[in-house]
């Protein structure tokens, strides 16, 4: 069993520690989706002026339950959304994969439904299903990033797209809805299954 928690250390390769700061900093050509789309992180800006709270760097309680838990093609995930004062938590049995997309609310929030052409404002980590290693997260960077949802992966449109604002979602996603092509710069190969839990904190129009 892997488990991911946000002080865990992700190294990518000649680079810094952020996929944001690594594909900025290294000049490396866009990743695309099939559809055309570029990653999550290739859109997402780092000058967002992050609420007070920021993204809690936090581990959560060593006896935190699962809020989701998903049998997959292959393996397990279970799935712990953010609190306050710490930061998500996502456990996995690898390999873990999916056939199809599959997006479960952890905690819904009061605000408005987002659309799925808003710039939206997150707390976001993603997990490889192949082997359970974080390859991105603002949690571990304490600031939350904004981008617009019709410019990223299919799968983390399909994830916040129709929720509310406050809320806090997990998604599974297939290769086809995240990195068809892999981003090997994350370490995510092409066939990777990949886990987000990400809180919203914003969205405009």
């Amino acid at each position: 069993m892997k488990l991911s928690r946000v002080p865990s250390s992700v190294a990518f390769a000649a680079c810094a520690t952020s996929l944001v700061t690594l594909l900025a900093a290294c000049g490396s050509d866009t990743e695309t989706t099939s559809a055309g789309a570029p990653s999550v992180t290739d859109v997402a800006t780092s000058s967002v002026t992050a609420p007070a709270a920021g993204c809690p760097t936090a581990a959560p309680a060593a006896d935190v339950a699962p809020e989701w838990t998903l049998p997959g093609a292959t393996g397990s995930v279970s799935v712990t959304g953010s609190t306050d004062e710490a930061a998500p938590q996502i456990t996995v049995e690898p390999p873990f994969s999916v056939s199809e997309t599959q997006v479960h609310t952890l905690q819904a929030g009061d605000g408005p439904v987002v659309s799925d052409t808003a710039t939206v404002l997150v707390c976001y980590m993603g997990v490889n299903g192949r082997d359970g290693s974080v390859f991105d997260s603002s949690y571990q960077r304490g600031a939350p990033v904004d981008f617009p949802l019709d410019g990223v992966v299919p799968g983390f449109q399909k994830a916040i797209a129709g929720q509310t604002v406050g809320s806090t979602v997990a998604v599974a996603m297939t290769s086809a809805d995240g990195y068809p092509q892999g981003q090997p710069a994350a370490g995510i190969a092409p066939g990777d299954s990949l886990v987000f839990a990400i809180k919203i904190l914003d969205a405009t129009a």
